[in-house]
């Protein structure tokens, strides 16, 4: 059975080579704009996937520029009314329909402050991009399966390009030229997860760290949206101050490893959780030639095709999750 969740999946390589076209120009304006802002703070603006794909931004941007980077928490300013001193920052602006009226609002107030306001949005034509400072369009296309995929993995892809510009990173922007044709190979390499591997898991753990943690709560939301399962996620240098306790329990792990700075440790964090007992699903990028920061999307892609197939063998449908809607619109 070909799901929707599977083809739109698989629809990221082609999308993300004409969004990279596409925003060339654009991006390399952005990025001068910002060393000219020369921002001290980057915050994030998202909710679900979106705010998950904030996670990876935090990551890659301070690693690339050292800015510190902050996530919103929208209803300060939806709910509280509170208003944040923003004067010469960057916000980051994440929103596949940029219809919901508490990152609205955020941008809104965000703008009022004083900030520059950077919309990563998929409809050009919302009320979020009418109202930012600037538009990073994700490129995306419709995407009709509730669970997002090709629109997060291009926000990522966007993320990279933008910080590629704003830090005139030539090997990044290379790398990134070469991306869409190593999703297409993930999407011909064998699965890494497959259905017995989850059978009978009503609760799970993902690990990983540095941008390998930074993907791990998409994964962790995909597997509840999903598949049902319970699944929470850490860094796996945090999961050893207290919760590794659960590994002594029947405990399923998801490790997503990524083949950067932070290798080592967490391969030496996952070896100490499986020694004490629990069942290790190791998730791996198998390409050599894959630029380390931008390795999270491959395996990403690797993970939405196992995950949908998953689902269908267990009876469900990944196309629409119980109880969930394409735009949710929260205050």
């Amino acid at each position: 059975m070909t799901t929707l969740m599977a083809a739109e999946a698989r629809e990221s390589a082609q999308r993300i080579a004409e969004q990279l076209s596409h925003n060339q120009t654009l991006a390399t304006m952005l990025g001068e704009r910002i060393r000219k802002l020369k921002p001290q703070l980057v915050m994030m603006v998202g909710r679900g996937s979106s705010d998950h794909a904030g996670v990876f931004a935090k990551y890659l941007i301070e690693i690339e520029t050292g800015v510190p980077v902050a996530a919103s928490a929208p209803s300060v300013t939806s709910v509280y009314g509170r208003t944040l001193q923003l004067a010469g920052a960057l916000v980051l602006v994440i929103s596949q329909s940029g219809r919901s009226p508490d990152i609205l609002a955020q941008a809104e107030a965000a703008k009022a402050a004083g900030a520059f306001v950077v919309a990563l949005v998929n409809d050009e034509s919302s009320p979020l991009a009418e109202l930012a400072d600037a538009v990073l369009p994700l490129k995306a296309g419709p995407e009709k399966a509730v669970a997002a995929t090709k629109s997060y993995l291009t926000t990522l892809s966007a993320i990279a390009q933008l910080v590629a510009a704003w830090t005139k990173n030539n090997d990044l922007e290379a790398a990134l030229a070469k991306l869409p044709q190593a999703l297409d190979r993930v999407c011909k390499e064998p699965a890494q997860l497959h259905k017995d591997s989850l059978a009978g898991v009503g609760h799970g753990i993902v690990l990983g760290r540095g941008l390998g943690y930074a993907i791990s709560r998409e994964v962790a939301l995909k597997l509840k949206e999903v598949c049902g399962i319970q699944a929470e996620a850490f860094s796996s240098a945090e999961f050893l101050h207290g919760p590794v306790t659960l590994a002594s329990k029947p405990l399923t792990v998801i490790d997503l490893h990524i083949d950067d700075e932070s290798a080592a440790n967490h391969s030496s964090q996952i070896a100490d959780v499986k020694s004490r007992g629990a069942h290790i699903l190791p998730m791996r990028v198998l390409a050599s030639d894959v630029h380390p920061r931008l390795a999270p999307l491959c395996l990403l892609q690797r993970f939405y095709l196992d995950i949908a197939e998953i689902a269908v063998a267990m009876g469900l449908n990944p196309d629409a999750p119980a109880g969930l809607n394409k735009v949710t619109r929260t205050l």
